[in-house]
């Protein structure tokens, strides 16, 4: 069963989805809150888990953060890593408020950008009983050192040089500077990019998994706050409670997964889907069957009443 709802996050009201299992008559039920990757939507890879993990017998609310999707917030398309965290938080809050939930039973699966949000979120809220990511990726470290840390350091500082003179535009009353998550003429760039920029291009940009809502561009002054944050550097604190990380044998954002797994205390654990690249465990079916089960298990046992 799905059930549209709202939340309030740092005053803004966030746009959720909440699915329970067909079969839920009474009682409260484990829950798992799952945040979209950046510029994404609560309405594509979020729900796919979503709703397979309803079948699995979980709750689990998938929502838009502040500023993106149907979600409030005003400049559109703000990518604030802090508050990114704290819409996850939010979400765990909202969820202990409900009658149909054990407030003693929520995880957290963070997808992509939030593979980075949600872990971060958990070091420091104890609430989230258990944590996993799928994809994972630290936005921190793709803004300062671009994707497999071979960006030039001079593009950094270009970058915050670019947000702080944005930011004084704001405040002289010009629009937000937007960044297009995928350029207009990426048609053009796909035969020199990385295979992960093309099956980016190819769910983002095609009926496979494109979206009126998602990749609208984020703000640029979100560079400033981007840089300053870095996902794992206090991850040892979601220990004693157990952490989870799934990546694709082919993926090229693996390697965050496997350094931050190495940084966490036990309980951990790193899953790789043999054969799948970062973008096909968003949505297809023979790699998102093996993570839902492992995810299904993962929760399953760590969420036990």
């Amino acid at each position: 069963m799905k059930t549209s709802v709202t939340f309030p996050s740092n005053a803004l009201d966030l746009a959720g989805i909440l699915f329970t299992p067909d079969d839920h008559v009474d009682g409260r039920l484990p829950a798992v809150v799952i945040s979209h990757p950046g510029g994404g939507v609560k309405e594509q890879s979020p729900s796919v888990y979503t709703e397979r993990l309803a079948r699995a017998g979980f709750a689990a609310l998938v929502f838009d953060a502040a500023y993106q999707g149907e979600s409030e917030g005003e400049p559109r398309g703000m990518e604030n890593p802090f508050q990114r965290a704290e819409d996850v938080k939010s979400a765990v809050t909202y969820l202990t408020t409900r009658d149909d939930i054990d407030p003693d039973r929520i995880g957290a699966l963070g997808i992509c950008a939030s593979g980075g949000y949600v872990p971060y979120a958990a070091q420091t809220d104890h609430r989230i009983k258990s944590v996993a990511t799928v994809s994972a990726v630290d936005m921190g470290s793709v803004i300062r050192e671009g994707l497999g840390r071979t960006q030039d350091p001079a593009i950094l500082k270009a970058l915050l040089d670019q947000a702080g003179a944005a930011r004084t535009a704001e405040a002289r009353g010009a629009a937000p500077e937007m960044v297009a998550w995928i350029p207009d003429n990426a048609e053009e760039l796909l035969a020199t990019a990385t295979r992960q920029f093309r099956e980016t291009f190819e769910f983002y940009r095609t009926p496979r998994g494109h979206h009126p809502r998602a990749v609208q561009g984020w703000v640029l002054r979100s560079v400033d706050q981007l840089a300053q944050y870095d996902s794992y550097a206090m991850i040892e604190l979601i220990s004693p409670r157990p952490l989870l990380m799934i990546v694709g044998s082919e993926a090229e954002s693996a390697y965050f997964s496997r350094e931050a797994i190495e940084r966490a205390a036990e309980p951990k654990e790193l899953v790789v889907i043999d054969g799948a690249t970062h973008i096909d465990l968003y949505d297809k079916d023979e790699y998102v069957t093996r993570a839902v089960a492992k995810l299904a298990e993962f929760f399953g046992k760590h969420l036990a009443g």
